[in-house]
């Protein structure tokens, strides 16, 4: 029955590349898929989180999923002089960066990340709840509070899950990480 059901997801999603690699996969007429994705390093991002941190012992926000082994991960120092120097991380993204659909299709984020994200509807982009991560940008209203916001909380994905938009109106709709703010896409509903 498994491989039956596994058959059945694979012929119902069809993968869609554009120019910049960017993939849009669509599951049904009415389901767009968006990744979210990061290198993060599990022994700098972890860190601050273990013992005497915000963790008390537990294993942290990182959950490797980059090949630090190879070099493709990013220290948390390396993500934050990065995103100080207005040169942010570009293993830090919503894939696709722009995405066209229809009205009553839902969007399915997912977060195949390493660490937790938002994907929160902004009004213009901006700046997110982590100062140091801003490049100078003021924090956008939406953004405001961080996780104490009940409106940010419910944009929050962690590694693994999914996060479903639902109800989009016509016309542009922007969206942004309010933890990595320059992790940023436009959806347009036709």
């Amino acid at each position: 029955m498994h491989k039956v059901t596994a058959l059945a997801v694979l012929a119902g999603c069809v993968s869609f590349t554009g120019p910049a690699h960017a993939i849009a996969r669509v599951c049904s007429p009415n389901v767009a898929q968006v990744v979210a994705l990061d290198e993060c390093d599990p022994a700098t991002f972890n860190a601050p989180t273990k013992k005497g941190g915000l963790g008390q012992g537990g294993t942290g926000f990182c959950h490797e999923v980059a090949l630090s082994a190879f070099g493709y991960a990013t220290t948390l120092g390396d993500l934050i002089a990065k995103a100080a120097a207005g040169t942010p991380d570009p293993g830090w993204d919503f894939e696709p960066d722009q995405l066209t659909i229809d009205q009553g299709t839902n969007l399915s984020v997912v977060d195949q990340g390493g660490e937790p994200h938002t994907f929160t509807e902004v009004a213009q982009f901006g700046g997110g709840f982590v100062e140091a991560l801003n490049h100078g940008e003021d924090t956008v209203p939406e953004c405001t509070g961080g996780f104490s916001n009940v409106a940010v909380a419910r944009t929050r994905i962690t590694q693994g899950s999914r996060l479903d938009v639902t109800g989009l109106s016509k016309g542009k709709h922007l969206f942004q990480c309010c933890i990595h703010p320059w992790m940023r896409m436009e959806v347009d509903v036709k």
